[in-house]
């Protein structure tokens, strides 16, 4: 749906885009238009991860808004209350990056920067190897290309993937998950007002399921995507306090990159890193757009 901005004045801007019948929620700021900023015509899409939503960029997109890029974050399928599908097979990542060019598409945008975190991530890897010609730029955060997460399992990554199999169980993840988050040790999961933040935008407004749903339908994933290379231009960062994914996972992701190519290391960072690291974050996107 188009709106019109009350802030700016212009138009153009976004609240919400559909696609064979859902419609999901964008959080749509900064300029509209190219302005005086080389490259700032192409916006900037935001994919969030689990247990996350569009507000996860909070701390970055306003970093972005000043230097003169738009920024564009939706609540992605299974978050977004009117795009949560029933069937777990709907959930697969084919149909997440579908979404994302529907996004573009929405837009008016032939091309956009495309930065992801945890899942979003992986649906950016898998965007970008799939649709290069709408990728101007790729910046994927903790999650590395599908390949390289996969030729790591024997290298670590595994143990520390342990948690995928639990949320494979309808009603005992999202019971456990609910319990846990009124534990106060669940605080130490991830950055401050993360327990309550993960309660009231993620348990309580109904997303839980359609999040888990990412995980149960990786059985009907794309297996040529583990092979398939990104051609466009990328950044990976991914941090070494991150408990969920190894460093050979993420060493790994050069070989699945045929084109300029950064590995940005954080050091005494967990897995949250847009939370952690906001101006690094919007710096390394900033470098690769440039």
């Amino acid at each position: 749906m188009m709106t019109d901005d009350s802030n700016t004045g212009e138009t153009g801007r976004i609240s919400e885009f559909g696609r064979d019948g859902y419609v999901f929620d964008v959080i749509d700021s900064g300029r509209v238009g190219s302005g005086e900023v080389p490259g700032a015509g192409i916006p900037i899409v935001l994919l969030h991860g689990f247990p996350e939503r569009a507000s996860c960029w909070n701390l970055v997109t306003p970093i972005l808004n000043e230097r003169g890029y738009r920024t564009v974050a939706p609540d992605q399928r299974g978050y977004s209350p009117r795009a949560r599908p029933a069937a777990v097979r709907d959930y697969r990542i084919s149909e997440l990056a579908r979404d994302v060019i529907a996004l573009a598409d929405a837009l008016d945008a032939p091309k956009i920067h495309l930065v992801g975190h945890d899942w979003g991530s992986g649906v950016a890897w898998a965007v970008a190897a799939d649709h290069p010609d709408r990728v101007a730029t790729l910046t994927a955060l903790a999650v590395p290309h599908p390949g390289a997460y996969l030729r790591a399992m024997p290298r670590g990554q595994l143990l520390r993937s342990w948690y995928m199999g639990v949320f494979q169980i309808p009603g005992f993840a999202e019971w456990a998950l609910s319990k846990g988050m009124s534990n106060p040790r669940a605080a130490r999961f991830g950055p401050p007002g993360f327990a309550e933040q993960l309660q009231a935008d993620i348990i309580d407004y109904g997303a839980l399921t359609g999040g888990l749903n990412w995980y149960r339908a990786l059985k009907y994933g794309d297996r040529g995507l583990m092979n398939r290379k990104v051609t466009v231009p990328t950044t990976h960062i991914w941090s070494d306090g991150d408990t969920y994914l190894s460093r050979a996972g993420a060493r790994g992701c050069a070989q699945m990159v045929d084109a300029p190519y950064d590995f940005i290391v954080l050091e005494g960072v967990d897995h949250w890193i847009p939370q952690r690291r906001p101006e690094q974050v919007a710096e390394a996107i900033l470098a690769r757009i440039a």
